[in-house]
């Protein structure tokens, strides 16, 4: 198990790479970057405010605006001091071939180091850190509420096919899963959150504005009252995936000759299902876990950060993109990237513990 575990890290440096420069070369194709974002905004064509605070060190020429013919190189840059886009290109670094800089950010990222943002005075890990907790609180409970909903509910399901309670549940689940999560958000938001009808539950934010002055069990209960609606909206969905593939592995383990066996021996339905079925049927569950996580705890939140007014990573990302805060971007796409490998190669362990009989230093990676 040593050596899989150490080919399985090594590999994961080619695969970072790879992510990485697919992207950045990307970057370099896209319009509208940091520059222009700047020369936006000095010339009034800039909806967004990207210079609230870091990029303002680069403004120290703008006292040349419309001193030279300016750079036919960034879209609305006309009239602008050369000298002055010179400035700007050194500030976010663009003053070097992009080879250099690819290797820079790689040198840096190996370190953890991620600099600073572009348009925020504050370092992207703090910027990160300071997200964190939103993505974590949603990520993390809705993969757990997820699963503790959807085993139980898929093994029930497989024992029962094709009951009324088999047929009931599967519509409630398919009809859950084709409401699209923002949809139903709305709809909660509307009738529980100060809508057209009950204000029971906050509508923005993970904790009150007095959450500090909280005994530790009202700051328990504060933080679960915000997280009702989020956490509702996200795990309607959530689940069905999860229910009907947990259904379906376990019928398909449940027909086979050795189920029959057990129970010719006059082991009990509980035994058979949770002794000798639930660690074959769980192999495929298990492998969904890490993709289920990751999506949870970042891209899958997005929409509901926005409808829920909650700062998390997903918003973050997204706005950083539409800034062209490339520092963060690129943060973003490192850290999660690595944490998505090292999170595949658990669950290869987790097969393991679920079944012994998996031996992956017998196979090639």
């Amino acid at each position: 198990m040593g050596a899989y575990i150490l080919r399985r890290v090594l590999l994961m440096i080619p695969t970072l790479l790879g992510i990485m420069a697919i992207s950045f070369a990307v970057i370099q194709f896209a319009p509208g970057g940091p520059v222009e974002q700047v020369i936006a905004k000095l010339t009034g064509q800039g909806g967004g405010d990207p210079l609230s605070s870091g990029a303002g060190d680069a403004l120290g020429g703008q006292d040349n605006l419309g001193a030279g013919e300016g750079s036919s190189r960034y879209r609305g840059a006309q009239g602008l001091d050369p000298e002055f886009i010179a400035k700007l290109e050194k500030q976010f670094g663009f003053d070097r071939p992009p080879l250099e800089r690819f290797g820079l950010m790689i040198w840096n990222y190996a370190r953890f180091d991620f600099g600073e943002s572009y348009f925020r005075d504050i370092s992207v890990i703090d910027l990160i850190l300071e997200k964190m907790p939103v993505s974590i609180s949603i990520g993390l409970w809705i993969t757990l509420l997820s699963y503790l909903i959807s085993i139980p509910l898929g093994i029930r399901k497989a024992v029962k096919d094709g009951s009324t309670f088999d047929v009931w549940t599967s519509a409630i689940v398919i009809v859950g899963y084709a409401i699209p999560g923002f949809l139903f958000a709305i709809m909660l938001m509307v009738f529980f959150a100060g809508g057209s009808f009950f204000d029971w539950f906050p509508l923005r934010g993970l904790t009150s504005d007095n959450f500090h002055e909280l005994s530790w069990w009202e700051k328990i209960i504060d933080y679960f009252w915000h997280l009702t609606l989020p956490l509702t909206a996200m795990v309607l969905s959530a689940f069905a995936t999860t229910t009907l593939l947990t259904k379906n592995s376990f019928l398909d383990e449940i027909r086979k000759q050795y189920v029959v066996t057990a129970r010719a021996k006059g082991l009990s339905e509980r035994q058979v299902l949770y002794g000798h079925v639930f660690r074959n049927a769980m192999l495929i569950i298990i492998a969904g876990f890490p993709g289920a996580f990751i999506a949870a705890f970042f891209t899958g939140s997005l929409l509901i950060e926005n409808i829920f007014s909650l700062d998390g990573l997903g918003l973050l990302g997204f706005r950083s993109v539409i800034d062209r805060d490339y520092p963060v971007v690129f943060a973003n796409l490192y850290i999660f990237s690595l944490m998505g490998l090292f999170v595949s190669l658990l669950s290869d362990l987790m097969y393991t513990w679920v079944d012994p009989r998996i031996d992956f230093d017998r196979r090639d990676v």
